[in-house]
């Protein structure tokens, strides 16, 4: 639905994650809808914030929670600087 679609045929690669783009208004009607379109048995929130608080989601739903604990030399930030760097180019 909407940016949703534009966003998967802009990146194939994400497979079966639904990416959450943003949380504009029209952002969460478009995932509240796409998300009511897609069969499947249970909807795993990995998002910051908890979805079910701001959209209705008519599935069963669970939420998942990550720390990120950097280890080795390379840190995110010089990962994903590195990555961006090559996508501006």
């Amino acid at each position: 639905v909407g940016s949703i679609a534009e966003t998967f045929g802009k990146y194939p690669h994400i497979g079966k994650l639904l990416p959450a783009m943003g949380y504009g208004h029209s952002q969460m009607e478009e995932l509240e809808e796409t998300i009511r379109r897609i069969p499947c048995d249970v909807v795993i929130i990995g998002t910051p914030i908890d979805l079910r608080k701001i959209i209705h989601i008519d599935k069963p739903t669970d939420r998942v929670r990550y720390l990120l604990r950097e280890i080795g030399t390379t840190t995110l930030k010089e990962l994903l600087e590195t990555r961006l760097e090559k996508i501006e180019q």
